[in-house]
């Protein structure tokens, strides 16, 4: 079953959603300026902590990213609406096989480069020249990140517990940023996830799902990852 990618794409910044310097107490009102820009003033800052894409300046909230601005408490932070993965050693990630040569495989993660997955490193034994019997273009991975290099080109790994090409079930994704809604506290809101829709869910720190389970299940999983995302880029939602 393809792919498919649940949210891409950047908002277009509008007229209405640019603030002028405001004069009022406290943060804007988060649920009439949902959408805010870099440099955008949110009003402020005595009373209220900078959170996430948030700094303060001269005595005045303002956003460093593109993003929801949303007030919990005390607290100011903006969402960003669309987020690139970065590679770390140790993520799990989910690729797909884009080339090889006779002893290396090309893996796209979702990162600004392609990882490298040398043939050392790959799910089993193969002869020098014959990467492609054991894993062809378009072929799908569970992987490990290994290493990253300063040029952020990385090299993930198939030796390791559980890692293996994906054979079965369908693959999804969302923004990396989104992983945290999810999850759910304490991993409750991805358990009761599970349960419902009986599959097998494994999600990748670069924001892919491996979904393993008959197609109603799959198809149950699919729908929340979508309204997942369509929450998170609604303009004039709350959260």
């Amino acid at each position: 079953m393809a792919a498919s990618t649940v949210m891409k794409g950047w908002p277009v910044a509008r007229l209405d959603t640019m603030s002028r310097e405001s004069s009022a107490d406290g943060p804007r009102d988060s649920r009439r300026a949902l959408v805010v820009v870099p440099g955008e003033d949110l009003g402020v800052s005595e009373g209220y902590e900078a959170g996430h894409g948030v700094l303060v300046v001269d005595g005045r909230l303002r956003s460093t990213k593109q993003g929801r601005m949303n007030t919990k408490g005390s607290t100011v932070s903006v969402e960003p609406l669309h987020t690139t993965y970065m590679p770390r050693p140790g993520d799990l990630v989910i690729g797909h096989i884009e080339g090889c040569t006779n002893n290396i495989w090309f893996v796209d993660i979702g990162a600004p480069f392609n990882s490298i997955l040398p043939m050392s490193l790959g799910p089993a034994k193969v002869e020098f020249g014959g990467t492609r019997k054991i894993l062809d273009i378009g072929d799908s991975i569970l992987c490990r990140v290994q290493e990253v290099e300063e040029t952020h080109q990385s090299v993930v790994t198939m030796k390791g517990l559980g890692l293996r090409k994906i054979k079965s079930g369908a693959l999804d994704e969302v923004d990396p940023h989104l992983l945290g809604r999810l999850i759910g506290k304490g991993g409750n809101f991805l358990r009761d996830l599970k349960l419902e829709s009986e599959c097998r869910i494994v999600v990748a720190e670069n924001g892919r799902l491996w979904i393993d389970g008959d197609l109603d299940g799959i198809f149950k999983v699919r729908n929340c990852l979508k309204e997942l995302s369509l929450e998170a880029r609604q303009v004039g939602g709350v959260n």
